[in-house]
This record gives C-alpha cells, structure tokens and sequence, in this order.
C-alpha cells in the first residue's frame, strides 16, 4: 500500500478512528454484526459532511448556485432511501433488528418517505447498538470532520470539485467498502466471530479506507509549463 512521505492529519486520524473498533472486538465482544452495523452507521456521517460539501462548493457565474437548491434535497432524498435500503439488508441477514420494525408504514408526503423510512431503520438498529459503539462512531465522524476542513475547506477541494462529482462520490465508496466488508464479514459470522479473523475484518476495512482516501484527495496537479509543451 502507499503513503505518503508525510502522511496527512486526515490520513491519520482516519487510521486512528478506523482502529478504535479493534478495542470492540477484544474488549466488548464485537462480532462481525457489529461490525457492519458501525460500518453503515458510517456512511450516515458521509452523507452529513457530503452535504456541506456540495451546499459550499464554489461556483461559477455566481447564479448557478441555485442549482443546489434542487440538486441537494434530490441527494438528500436519494442517498437516505439507498441507506435505508441498506441498512434494512443488514437488518435480515445479520439479524441486529426487527425487519418488522425498521420499515413503518409511511405517512410523509412525496420523496420525504425516503428520510421517513431511513429514520425507521436508524431508530430500530439504534435500540440494538453493541455496548461500547458510540465511541468509534464519535470518532468516525471527527475523522471525517477533520478530513473535510483540512481537505475540502483548506485544501482546495472547494474549488475543483463540481456538484456532480460530489452527489455520486459517496455512492461509490459504499459499494466498493461494503461490498469487500459483506463478503468478509458473512463467513466470519458462519464461523462464530473468532476474534483473529475479527480483526483481519477491521484491517482489511482500514486498508480499503486509506486506498479510497488517497485516490480520492489527490493533490491537483498543476499545469505543466507553456514552454514544455512548446515544439523545438
């Protein structure tokens, strides 16, 4: 895997936050369910910091900023049905919930049932949280606090990103992270959870973490000099 010479504040603590489930697994008897359970609650405080991102993302001409007043709650209603539908998946294969209660009958009106029915499968996993997992969630959302002022705020990402690139970003880091952590995580639980393939579970997530994190906040290059690209 690379690193950077000087591995960044961000790059840091998202290998320290991704590292805090380790004392789960050994101290509170995590198993792979709660595992998956913080991995998805995770992508909820992705969405939050994707939001500020795409609300202050530079424009130009300044009247295009009226675009986000259509293409954020269109985010905002897309992203929760896609990790409502999400999490409801986990709800019947790991068995962390009641399938009956994480999906209410709807009663919000138009695209706000995508919010309502994310809220049901957020409020039955949150009567089922493993002791000891509001700790690595706190520190999963500083470390991708700290990402998205070092990164986006200083870093120039506020002025290269665009709208468009910035609604598929999450999706893709879902699929590919959950994808790996699903097939990792389902023979795990067919074996009982041990503890050593456990940890394996995390360091393979933290790895995939690092590999996301440095293609996605590659330091834009700048252009090379007129005179280089001018013929003899």
């Amino acid at each position: 895997m690379f690193f950077p010479p000087k591995p960044s504040a961000s790059l840091l603590a998202l290998i320290a936050a991704n590292a805090a489930p380790l004392a789960g697994v050994l101290l509170f008897g995590w198993d792979a369910a709660a595992l998956v359970l913080l991995y998805w609650t995770e992508n909820l405080i992705v969405g939050f910091y994707n939001v500020l991102r795409m609300a202050l993302v530079r424009m130009s001409p300044p009247a295009a900023h009226a675009s986000k007043l259509f293409l954020i709650p269109f985010f905002c209603f897309h992203y929760s049905g896609f990790c409502a539908v999400h999490g409801f998946f986990l709800i019947v294969l790991f068995k962390v919930a009641d399938p009956n209660q994480a999906f209410p009958s709807p009663s919000l009106p138009g695209p706000l049932v995508f919010v309502e029915l994310l809220g049901g499968v957020f409020a039955a996993l949150w009567r089922n949280l493993p002791p000891g997992l509001l700790w690595p969630m706190a520190a999963l959302a500083v470390s991708h606090g700290v990402s998205f002022v070092q990164n986006y705020l200083l870093g120039g990402e506020r002025e290269r990103f665009t709208l468009k690139r910035l609604m598929a970003q999450p999706y893709k880091r879902i699929v590919l992270l959950h994808v790996a952590i699903l097939f990792g995580a389902m023979p795990v639980m067919l074996l009982g959870s041990p503890t050593p393939i456990l940890a394996l579970l995390v360091i393979l997530k933290i790895a995939l973490d690092v590999v996301l994190h440095l293609q996605e906040h590659k330091p834009a290059q700048a252009p090379a000099p007129a005179s280089a690209n001018a013929r003899p």
